[in-house]
């Protein structure tokens, strides 16, 4: 099979329902979108990569990233697609270690993209668009605040990438920018 777009959309909602869930799949996609440009690389790879991450966790909690790897076999997809997906999962739920730069920044940008937006929520802008680094480092020191985040994996992330939290925080930003509307980030 051919990775599409489209195709990645399909699959998603053929095993999802949850617009949240769907609505966190795009900001990894725009994310990851944004990062591959900066980098030269695989634009369109990088985002379907980013919309599939968490294909199998409305269905299948318990079982995340394993039944990913399962449903896309079936469905034909190349195995580099599958083991970048299943490796956002490194040291939580497999131990499928990220190794290409695409699959750090997928493990390293995941969790942040909740950040991010939580973040851009409680803001009187209601907005990523108009946000700042230091915004989320603000945040970020209230355990309390986003707690299902895990910080120390985007920490984690951070150094396999050899890059500072600031500065991949100011990358998650930019790449959700990127799509603000379709992520109800925009502002009111």
């Amino acid at each position: 099979m051919t990775p599409t777009r489209e195709a990645a959309v399909e699959l998603f909602k053929r095993y999802n329902e949850s617009d949240s869930l769907f609505k966190h799949a795009l900001a990894v996609e725009s994310v990851m979108r944004h990062i591959a440009g900066l980098n030269g690389e695989d634009v369109e790879k990088w985002g379907i990569i980013g919309l599939l991450h968490d294909l199998d966790y409305e269905k299948y909690p318990e079982e995340h990233c394993k039944m990913s790897e399962k449903i896309m076999r079936e469905e034909g997809w190349p195995e580099d697609y599958i083991h970048a997906v299943v490796s956002h999962g490194w040291g939580i739920c497999v131990h499928v270690e990220p190794v290409e730069l695409m699959e750090k920044y997928l493990f390293a940008t995941d969790e942040l993209t909740g950040l991010v937006t939580t973040t851009a929520l409680v803001r009187p802008s209601k907005s990523v668009l108009d946000m700042a680094p230091k915004s989320v480092k603000k945040k970020w020191k209230d355990k309390r605040f986003a707690a299902g985040v895990d910080r120390s994996i985007i920490e984690k992330g951070a150094g396999m990438l050899g890059i500072e939290v600031s500065e991949l925080i100011q990358l998650t930003i930019d790449g959700m920018k990127t799509a603000a509307a379709e992520l109800g980030l925009a502002g009111e």
